[in-house]
């Protein structure tokens, strides 16, 4: 039988993660191999690990992306050969880079006009209390507020 992990191992792993990173913004929770929630002050955003910020972490972070569309033949014929090559009539290839260092974040093959997608939305208050057996100090509403912006931007403010 296997041994049990370690009590302490997200905490390890997050001190890993914190010393590899030029900002002192305490990790809360890896997204990606680049992006983290941090808590900075009282607000939990998204941050890439070259420090470039994306904004509240209950608003998906494509939204402040740099984002690369590929949705002809000749685009799609850059990454697809033969009759691997999705329909553009039906498939966009979303890329989505960081605009602080250029890393590639992300890429999505979705339908035509589909919203991007918003993977990961964690209930970060009910993982610390529950799993880690500490609380935050700050408790956030667990609440998707994407179409928030996207309504905030539809009545003219800016991004």
């Amino acid at each position: 039988m296997r041994e049990a992990k370690d009590p302490d191992r997200f905490d390890k792993w997050i001190a890993v993660l914190q010393s590899r990173v030029p900002w002192s913004e305490r990790i809360l929770l890896p997204l990606t191999p680049c992006l983290s929630i941090v808590q900075k002050q009282a607000e939990r955003v998204v941050k890439c690990r070259c420090g470039h910020e994306f904004g509240d972490y209950r608003v998906n972070w494509k939204l402040a992306a740099l984002i690369h569309v590929r949705e002809t033949r000749e685009q799609l014929r850059e990454v697809y050969r033969g009759r691997e090559q999705p329909d553009p009539a039906w498939i966009q290839i979303r890329e989505y880079t960081c605009p602080g260092c250029g890393a590639q974040l992300e890429v999505e093959a979705v339908p035509r006009g589909c919203p991007p997608d918003f993977e990961f939305l964690p209930d970060l208050d009910t993982f610390y209390e529950t799993w880690l057996g500490r609380r935050l100090p700050d408790r956030k509403a667990n609440q998707d507020r994407t179409l928030e912006v996207v309504r905030g931007w539809s009545a003219g403010e800016k991004r």
